[in-house]
């Protein structure tokens, strides 16, 4: 089922893929430099609902209409945030997630909307080649549990350069930023993909007992 939300800045689609028996809303958000057909956001999307989590693929307004760069972070906020009351709505948790950018908004806005945890794909720890400009604050300042899925040869951070802190931490062997893997790779793609569906069933799974 698709939705259109209107938001303060703009119009944003959220297409929901709805587990028969839901327990949580999966929200994730996409990059800045591509929209939800991302595979490891279609992969989710394909196995979470038949573990009890609805998942909801969010398009920020500037995806909607057709706008090829994505605009400041503030403005990526505000899509977000318009949104959450239909996120919301189910009366389910919501763990609120994306990639890359998308990672971004979820970690800097998950307390202000009471998100029950955060996802984080592909986390764009620094700009590729400048590590001194890093953004770890983001992600170290989500204050809800935090699960962290990296690709090993990462160019905007590779997983050994994550900070400590209070997150879990799972790595796509041989992914780069959008979890692709050489062919020459022992890790097919089917199973990059595996890797990233079961880090993160299993890590509903652990918000669940604790809940």
């Amino acid at each position: 089922m698709r939705e259109e939300i209107d938001t303060d800045a703009g119009t944003a689609r959220v297409t929901w893929y709805e587990a028969s028996d839901a327990r949580w809303v999966l929200a994730l958000g996409h990059g800045a430099g591509g929209g939800v057909e991302a595979r490891d956001l279609q992969a989710l999307a394909a196995v979470l609902p038949a573990h009890g989590v609805t998942v909801a693929l969010v398009e920020q307004p500037w995806r909607v209409a057709g706008k090829k760069l994505a605009p400041a972070p503030k403005t990526l906020d505000v899509g977000w945030r318009g949104v959450w009351p239909a996120l919301v709505g189910p009366g389910l948790p919501v763990i609120a997630g994306g990639r890359s950018a998308g990672a971004r908004v979820a970690c800097r806005t998950a307390k202000e909307l009471d998100a029950a945890a955060v996802l984080a794909l592909s986390f764009p720890l620094h700009p590729p080649g400048k590590p001194e400009k890093s953004r770890a604050g983001e992600l170290l300042g989500a204050g809800v549990p935090t699960l962290v899925v990296q690709g090993g040869t990462d160019t905007f951070g590779r997983p050994e350069g994550f900070p400590e802190g209070p997150h879990t931490l799972v790595e796509v062997p041989h992914g780069d930023h959008g979890f692709a893997v050489p062919k020459r790779a022992p890790l097919g793609q089917e199973a990059a993909l595996k890797v990233i569906t079961d880090g993160v069933v299993e890590w509903i799974a652990s918000l669940s007992r604790t809940r």
